[in-house]
C-alpha cells in the first residue's frame, strides 16, 4: 500500500540545531566557504539528519508502532540554500511482513534525485 508522500523543508537553523543535538559540528554543515572548499556545491544536510526526517514520516504514518530497525545508504547531498530552505519528500510503501512486523520501503528525494539509497523502516505494533 502507498503511503500519502510528506515533505520537510531543511533550514540552515536545522542544520545549525542538529548540529548541536547531534554533536556533529563538522563544517560543511553550516559553513559555505568550508563546504566550497572540500568541493561540495554548497552548505549540505547531516545525512543522519535526512534519515532521521524519514523516521519522522514513518512515525506519522504508524502512530501504533514502534520501529524495530530503520537503514539506509547516504548516496546524494542535499544542498542547503543560505535563504529559504531545501525540500525533501519522503514517500512509502507498506509491505507485508513475518512474525507482526511490517516493513516499509521508503523513497526519499531532493529536487526529483534519490538523496538516500534503500532506506526502509521495520516496524511492530507497540
Amino acid at each position: 500500500m502507498s503511503l500519502e508522500p510528506r515533505t520537510f523543508t531543511i533550514t540552515r537553523a536545522d542544520l545549525v540545531a542538529y548540529a548541536a543535538a547531534s554533536g556533529d559540528h563538522n563544517p560543511i554543515h553550516t559553513d559555505e566557504a568550508v563546504a566550497t572548499s572540500v568541493g561540495l556545491p554548497g552548505v549540505i544536510a547531516h545525512g543522519m539528519y535526512t534519515l532521521a526526517l524519514a523516521a519522522r514520516a514513518v512515525a506519522d504514518w504508524f502512530p501504533e508502532h514502534e520501529v524495530v530497525t530503520l537503514g539506509c545508504k547516504f548516496t546524494s547531498p542535499v544542498v542547503v540554500p543560505a535563504e529559504g530552505g531545501a525540500e525533501v519528500v519522503v514517500a512509502g510503501e507498506e509491505k507485508g511482513g513475518e512474525d507482526g512486523l511490517t516493513t516499509v520501503a521508503l523513497t526519499v528525494t531532493h529536487e526529483g534525485q534519490k538523496v538516500l539509497g534503500m532506506p526502509k523502516a521495520v516496524l511492530r505494533r507497540a
